[in-house]
């Protein structure tokens, strides 16, 4: 099992800038992925062809404009993340149960 991260930083000074980074994020919403935080996206992966694949498209949707970068890490490397909210721990969201396929 992997996760997929995704970090972006993309401008937004016209409305077509703001257009394209807004389809970019909603892009990665539909194709799993969820906001850990802003401009920080996660998507979990059963397998390496699975990541093989989710790099592929993400390679396709970037916007013309901006930067953005992919790290992948393993399950075990994202549920060591130490998560401090407002000085309180909290524990990193888990592997789904089941994985979708689409």
């Amino acid at each position: 099992m992997a996760w997929v991260l995704v970090f972006f930083d993309l401008p937004v000074g016209s409305p077509e800038e703001r257009r394209n980074a807004t389809n970019f994020r909603k892009d990665l919403i539909k194709d799993g992925y969820f906001m850990v935080q802003f401009s920080v996206y996660a998507r979990p992966c059963g397998t390496a062809d699975r990541v093989e694949t989710q790099v592929r498209r993400l390679k396709s949707k970037i916007p013309a404009k901006g930067e953005v970068r992919g790290l992948m890490i393993s399950d075990a490397q994202w549920g060591r993340m130490i998560i401090l909210r407002s000085q309180q721990t909290a524990e990193a969201e888990k592997m789904p149960a089941q994985m979708q396929f689409f």
